[in-house]
């Protein structure tokens, strides 16, 4: 490598480059023009991405959700939305060449299977309260009235946490078979598979 250079340095660009393919200019003077007043150099010279717009103007970026507060007077859903990067790792958001006003917003988190039963059961209650009949609650619910009666006790005493289905370990209720008689079907059934 130190040879290579030293054969640029010393043959190449004096007796080759210079001699032959370095032109020199006609006019000396400069001709830097500076940038017009109406160009920003940050719209220029920046990082674009694109995203889509969902059904509730609201697009993703950086992990978080933004929803579009710009008024508008069509609907830009399913729409490319151009996200220019800006120097303090923020961004700006252009649509048709409009800047728009965006603001974070926190997606609600899926309730799990607990969180929608107990919902439902409280939906039921306030039903029940907001017509004053347990009867009619019961009728458009599906739910029985002591379903609905039952649920309001538990929430006098435990509060919504009381509504959580209760796992009781072993219990038996009094119409199912014996025991003796459980153990013996089972037996049978897997000493003899094949009568199903």
């Amino acid at each position: 490598m130190i040879s290579a250079n030293r054969y640029l340095q010393d043959v190449f660009i004096p007796q080759f480059w210079q001699q032959k393919i370095e032109v020199n200019a006609k006019n000396t003077d400069s001709e830097f023009t500076s940038v017009p007043a109406h160009l920003n150099l940050d719209d220029v010279c920046v990082l674009k991405e694109y995203r889509k717009i969902r059904n509730d103007h609201t697009f993703s970026y950086g992990n978080k959700f933004y929803l579009i507060e710009s008024p508008l007077k069509h609907s830009i859903a399913k729409q490319k939305i151009e996200i220019r990067k800006t120097s303090n790792n923020g961004f700006i958001a252009y649509f048709g060449g409009r800047n728009l006003a965006v603001s974070e917003v926190i997606e609600p988190t899926k309730l799990s299977m607990e969180d929608l039963e107990i919902q439902k059961k409280m939906d039921v209650l306030a039903l029940a309260d907001k017509l004053g009949n347990v009867s009619e609650a019961s009728r458009i619910s599906g739910i029985s009235r002591d379903t609905i009666y039952r649920h309001r006790r538990l929430i006098k005493e435990g509060g919504k946490e009381a509504l959580k289905r209760q796992v009781t370990q072993d219990l038996r209720h009094k119409n199912r078979t014996d025991e003796e008689l459980e153990k013996l079907v089972i037996d049978f059934s897997l000493q003899n598979p094949h009568l199903g």
